[in-house]
């Protein structure tokens, strides 16, 4: 892998501030986030969200797999109290984010052969043309 696909983009601090208003006090909204971290009311919010793109994906499956500590307790809970109003929907809430942040359900494919199938490394191209010339013999 190249140096230059390892290297982090360097933020500016109203960036840097807009990632953190977006995924904290603004709750998800980008106008909001934009205005928190002090961009001027002339500068567009996609023209924002489009710049940090890469970094807001980051910042989103973070976000997720933070939150999957509380989903899994969310489940625990309806195992506790599993006459309470409103569990279906917070069940299937949290198996959202759990799925989402890659805690899903594992599931296991068991495969049998009749036949057992052997795999052969390649034969040296010298092998493979010593071969041929016997067959043309």
């Amino acid at each position: 892998m190249s140096n230059t696909s390892q290297k982090k983009k360097v933020l500016t601090e109203k960036q840097e501030k807009f990632l953190e208003y977006l995924f904290h006090e603004a709750k998800g909204d980008p106008l909001q986030a934009k205005r928190m971290a002090g961009y001027s009311e002339n500068v567009g919010t996609a023209t924002v969200v489009n710049s940090l793109q890469e970094e807001i994906g980051d910042y989103t499956r973070k976000f997720i797999s933070s939150s999957a500590t509380k989903a899994a307790y969310s489940i625990y809970d309806i195992l506790s109290n599993p006459t309470e109003l409103g569990n279906k929907e917070r069940m299937m809430a949290a198996k959202d984010i759990l799925d989402r942040g890659g805690f899903g359900k594992i599931e296991k494919i068991e495969v049998t052969a009749t036949t057992p199938l052997f795999i052969l490394p390649a034969k040296a191209s010298s092998e493979v043309e010593e071969e041929y010339q016997e067959e043309e013999d």
